[in-house]
């Protein structure tokens, strides 16, 4: 039997959403190796699970034979992509900048093999921070029309609170970048999420303008939950891919505890299922999708912390939620004694609000040392720590470990 096209495998799972031409990228992906390339801007000094999708289309591209180029931001990163943003993103230094590619460089190749010239990681600013300003308007800046840039969505959603000069440049740099990538490496393809979708269009017709070529772009999903918000986001801000950010036995509770929803996206799209047992595990009802959901917990966990922290963290969960001690249980340090358990809750951030506090209340769904809480205005004494930690228990699920400062 013929070896699945990759573009097939992307589209089946549910990656694809935009492509410059389909049917010729379709025919050349299974044809010959293609080189391609995503970036990453270091806005931070780890990835967190929105670059999730890529790193995963990476990965199914490099397994079908194509050599992947990720690219890190040390150019555009100075000065931030507009698209998806209301302001105007902090303007960071070249140190910070530095130290965040260094990071992003480890967590990559926890997805991409960079042995032997198979995949290449590339920082655009060896080249962008030795262009000449005048020369890039000549070389570059003829080929872009104001009107045809300020039409791109990402443009658009910030004209009404201003676009900075800086930012209006970045979608000259990012398209100068696939036009750098495919003279030096031949490279083919931009790929990255489709709120990228006017930056990779505008690199495929300046190399197409530069050099005659036909290069191509496709965008894949982003990552959302089924009622159309963000998945990702967490009382504490990004989900993180870095452990020391947010642990793994946290990393592994987040998709433990996806809505019975999403969990047919999140394992076509986060793990290596194939689909058949994916659609199987996806169509469980009532209490058995919680099986699909701790295989797709341990499968993401162990694609980005490894092996023994998925097993760990597995662990864990099953000795947390039958009343055990663990030592991975999330622990916080509070000053409690003397104080309303609500305001401490909120406090740590382990409660959303209050409010959250009063409603799993009246549900019956906070529990203090496996005693249900029954008073909005419960107050800590020292016997509540009388066994060194206090355990909270919110909703069935979710256990926290409080000790005194």
């Amino acid at each position: 039997m013929a070896e699945k096209n990759v573009f097939d495998t992307l589209k089946e799972r549910g990656f694809i959403a935009q492509c410059t031409d389909e049917e010729v990228v379709r025919k050349m992906l299974g044809e010959k190796s293609v080189t391609f390339y995503i970036g990453f801007d270091p806005t931070a000094d780890s990835l967190h699970a929105g670059h999730f999708i890529a790193l995963m289309v990476m990965a199914h591209m490099q397994r079908a034979g194509h050599r992947p180029i990720a690219l890190v931001g040390g150019g555009t990163g100075t000065i931030g992509d507009p698209s998806g943003r209301s302001d105007l993103r902090k303007v960071l230094t070249d140190e910070i900048i530095e130290h965040n590619c260094e990071c992003f460089k480890k967590q990559i190749s926890r997805f991409i093999d960079f042995s032997d010239g198979k995949a290449l990681m590339v920082n655009n600013g060896d080249w962008l921070r030795k262009l000449n300003y005048i020369d890039l308007l000549r070389e570059v800046g003829h080929h872009f029309t104001v009107n045809r840039m300020l039409a791109a969505e990402c443009y658009k959603q910030r004209w009404e609170k201003g676009l900075t000069f800086l930012e209006f440049n970045y979608m000259v740099m990012q398209a100068y970048d696939f036009y750098k990538l495919n003279k030096d490496y031949n490279c083919e393809m931009e790929l990255g999420g489709d709120d990228q979708w006017s930056n990779i269009i505008a690199g495929v017709e300046l190399v197409r303008r530069k050099t005659g070529k036909n290069v191509f772009g496709l965008t894949n999903k982003l990552l959302t939950k089924s009622d159309g918000s963000k998945m990702g986001k967490t009382a504490g801000g990004a989900l993180w891919l870095d452990a020391e950010k947010v642990s793994p036995y946290d990393f592994y509770q987040y998709w433990r505890n996806v809505d019975d929803a999403d969990v047919k996206t999140c394992l076509s799209l986060l793990t290596f299922i194939p689909m058949d047992e994916v659609n199987r595990l996806s169509s469980l009802k009532d209490s058995a999708i919680n099986e699909a959901k701790k295989i797709l917990a341990y499968e993401v966990t162990k694609l980005v912390h490894g092996e023994e922290a998925a097993k760990s963290a597995e662990k864990s969960a099953q000795e947390i939620f039958s009343g055990q001690s663990s030592e991975n249980m999330p622990t916080f340090e509070v000053d409690a004694i003397g104080k309303k358990l609500l305001d401490v809750l909120a406090g740590a951030k382990i409660l959303e609000s209050k409010a959250e506090g009063r409603r799993l209340i009246a549900q019956n769904g906070l529990t203090l040392n496996d005693e249900k809480v029954s008073d909005a205005d419960f107050i800590f004494t020292e016997k509540d720590f009388s066994d060194g930690a206090a355990i909270v228990r919110k909703g069935k699920k979710k256990f926290y470990k409080l000790v005194t400062k």
